[in-house]
């Protein structure tokens, strides 16, 4: 069973760069055919798929996002990274990491596992 762990500080002032790290194991990120992901659930709204990683490090982002979000991979690590940048008070959210086998974007109840989330909170 492959386990995600998120990272990262839990307070960002606005206009700064959010920076997380999802550690995997019992399970490569190099796996063919295995999508790594981002998504996100602001107070009171529902789950947001922010971007995709694929094994062979090709990257899926939200048009939402696509300017502000990158992410990116440690595979001597076992890890990959979001970056987003210029956050506002809107990016509070707790932010997870999941992986799916069935695609880059799919149904939240298809992914088969999931990081326990982590908060981050954008304030002054």
């Amino acid at each position: 069973q492959v386990q995600l762990q998120e990272s990262g500080p839990g307070l960002v002032k606005p206009s700064q760069t959010l920076s997380l790290t999802c550690t995997v194991s019992g399970g490569s990120i190099t796996t063919n055919g295995y999508y790594w992901t981002w998504i996100r659930q602001s107070p009171g709204k529902g789950l947001e798929w922010m971007g995709a990683m694929s094994s062979s490090g090709n990257t899926y982002y939200n048009p939402s996002l696509k300017s502000l979000i990158a992410i990116s991979r440690d595979t001597s690590k076992n890890q990959f990274t979001l970056q987003l940048s210029s956050v506002t008070p809107e990016g509070t959210a707790v932010y997870y990491c999941a992986t799916s086998g069935s695609g880059s974007a799919v149904a939240f109840s298809h992914y088969d596992s999931w990081g326990q989330g982590t908060q981050v909170t954008v304030s002054s």
